[in-house]
């Protein structure tokens, strides 16, 4: 199979879909692979590196795209991307289609079959290419909130683990899933007061097995979590609904109630947020304040640590692109209903149900793909 890797263009978006290392992988399979020039640029990879690897380099976007049968990205297409997406083309990278009618339209006009990260699954209903950066997603979560609790960057002027003598910030996290486990890790090394609300019995549970005394755990009730949003000095956003809008956990008029120089931080963004003030930001301008509550709402956080999460991603990735490489997109989709689970977009339609509902668009699932 042809494999085309463009370079990401969102604001500040300096991930790459492939490195050297994956690219030498398809190679060796007997694929051809790709790559845009200047793709690798903002992880350290040169135009010489994938060359190497045994990449085909090519000169722009569109030489790219029109390069490749499989075109694998990090984030998803921008619209006049969309515009060079083909009917016998299949893009395999994050989508978020809940958010984002636009594109959702955009890719069903092209009539390429679009399998989106987020939604793919494994055999224990977990979500595979989505944790590597809900795990970068959750760590920098407390690492920017303690950075905007700085008097100077708008917050309350607070060092989050406290000094001895002085009590710390009070973290609350919304969602025990990975984003959420991993920012409770970094708060509690960094000595805060953490709270964590989850709706599972079972999650909370674990938690608290595995955390003790360190973590709070505590049910999600809409009550509850005023409660503790009017306490807090840190909220950190982590819910997630796999494929569909995140809920609005943390109202307007809850943010009201909040301490000034407060901070939200939403990781949920991507899926339209999950706090009712919350609007996408970027690594320029990440932050803004309304009724006095800092709000941190970029869209594409992990673009900040690029390489570690263009190599986190690179490995989660490798497998499937491997498999649709091999199999093609529809033999592999038929193969693996975990990989099926992926497909959001097909010939003209929208193939995932939430996403579906959330739009206002029509759902229909393929006649080439099996129950």
């Amino acid at each position: 199979m042809r494999i085309s890797v463009p370079k990401e263009i969102k604001k500040h978006e300096y991930r790459v879909s492939m490195t050297p290392d994956a690219v030498a992988e398809c190679v060796a399979f007997g694929h051809e692979v790709f790559v845009e020039t200047n793709a690798g640029m903002g992880v350290g990879f040169d135009d010489a590196d994938y060359v190497e690897a045994g990449a085909t380099i090519c000169k722009d976007a569109a030489a790219t795209f029109d390069a490749g049968e499989m075109i694998v990205k990090v984030k998803e297409p921008q619209l006049h991307e969309c515009e060079m997406l083909r009917a016998d083309h299949t893009l395999f990278t994050y989508l978020h289609l809940a958010a984002d009618k636009p594109q959702a339209e955009a890719l069903c006009k092209s009539g390429c079959t679009a399998i989106a990260y987020e939604t793919v699954t494994d055999k224990h209903g977990r979500l595979p290419l989505l944790s590597p950066m809900s795990e970068v997603a959750g760590r920098m979560s407390v690492q920017v909130g303690a950075a905007a609790l700085e008097r100077h960057n708008g917050g309350r002027g607070l060092l989050l683990g406290g000094v001895p003598g002085v009590l710390p910030a009070k973290v609350v996290i919304l969602g025990g899933g990975v984003s959420g486990t991993h920012a409770a890790q970094m708060a509690i090394g960094m000595r805060a007061d953490v709270t964590l609300f989850d709706i599972s019995d079972k999650r909370l549970d674990e938690l608290d097995q595995i955390y003790g005394g360190r973590l709070k755990t505590a049910y999600s009730t809409r009550s509850a979590v005023a409660k503790a949003v009017m306490e807090a000095d840190l909220i950190i956003g982590a819910v997630l609904i796999p494929g569909a809008a995140a809920p609005k956990l943390v109202t307007a008029e809850m943010v009201r109630t909040m301490k000034p120089g407060a901070v939200l931080v939403d990781i949920a963004i991507d899926q339209g947020g999950c706090f009712e003030t919350s609007k996408p930001t970027t690594h320029d301008e990440p932050t803004f304040v309304v009724d006095g509550i800092v709000h941190y709402c970029v869209a594409n956080m992990p673009g900040a640590v690029a390489r570690t999460s263009a190599m986190a991603l690179g490995k989660a990735t490798l497998p499937f692109i491997w498999r649709i490489a091999k199999q093609g997109e529809k033999e592999a989709l038929n193969a693996d209903p975990h990989l099926a689970a992926g497909l959001n977009v097909a010939d003209g339609f929208v193939t995932y149900e939430p996403v579906a509902r959330d739009l206002d668009m029509e759902f229909k699932m393929p006649e080439w793909l099996s129950a």
